[in-house]
């Protein structure tokens, strides 16, 4: 489904999930064979966070282990994306980090965490340190290995998954281009991040309708 929109996919892994309305402590994911193209709604899998999973139950295992420690911690986020885009990766392992030199990049102000690359993500024992280290933000780098973003809803997690993409590929580009770089200031980061924030309260809600419109375009069938 997604990687007609942006390239999140890498074959069958990266994940997306989300919290079952009135079961919270279940979520969905893909199956672990599947292509994004071959994913719909009848054939999503529904887990239990509070399980250990692995492939026997026909979900990936560093998928289930990471999207249940941010859900298990997370109360307020409804879904999750994961991603190994190489903006994404690269930025995972930038020593700086994310820089405030665009307005998409400015959407994370002070709102993303940093996780330390410890193999692949499959041990139960991680999804503590994980949530520790998301916190309360907006995103988390898996350093060397790749992003992830919450939202309260599917439209605020795509919108930021969006918007951290492109925070990710200017500045890799503009460093790639030069050293002369204009940042924004603390204090118009912050006032910005506000107005961002009303913003997707408010007006920034009409995009959605006109995303699924373009989802039923494209990929007909999803949500069979």
């Amino acid at each position: 489904m997604v990687d007609r929109f942006f390239p999140t996919t890498d074959g069958i892994y990266n994940h997306l999930s989300l919290r079952v309305p009135g079961m919270p402590r279940h979520f969905l994911i893909k199956p672990h064979a599947l292509l994004y193209r071959e994913v719909k709604a009848s054939n999503l899998v529904r887990v239990d966070m509070d399980a250990d999973l692995d492939e026997r139950a026909g979900v990936n295992r560093p998928g289930f282990i990471l999207h249940s420690g941010v859900l298990r911690a997370r109360p307020d986020v409804e879904c999750v994306v994961h991603m190994h885009t190489q903006p994404g990766i690269a930025m995972s392992a930038h020593g700086a980090g994310l820089r405030m030199i665009s307005q998409a990049a400015i959407r994370f102000y002070k709102r993303i965490g940093h996780h330390p690359f410890e193999g692949v993500t499959e041990k139960a024992e991680e999804r503590e340190r994980l949530a520790a280290a998301l916190g309360e933000n907006h995103a988390l780098f898996l350093r060397n290995h790749g992003i992830v973003i919450v939202g309260a809803s599917v439209r605020e997690a795509f919108e930021r998954t969006r918007d951290l993409m492109t925070a990710c590929e200017t500045q890799l580009m503009l460093e790639a281009a030069t050293d002369n770089i204009i940042e924004v200031p603390d204090d118009i980061c912050a006032s910005t991040v506000r107005q961002l924030e009303l913003h997707d309260r408010g007006r920034g809600k009409a995009d959605w309708p006109a995303w699924r419109r373009l989802m039923d375009e494209v990929a007909p069938g999803y949500a069979d």
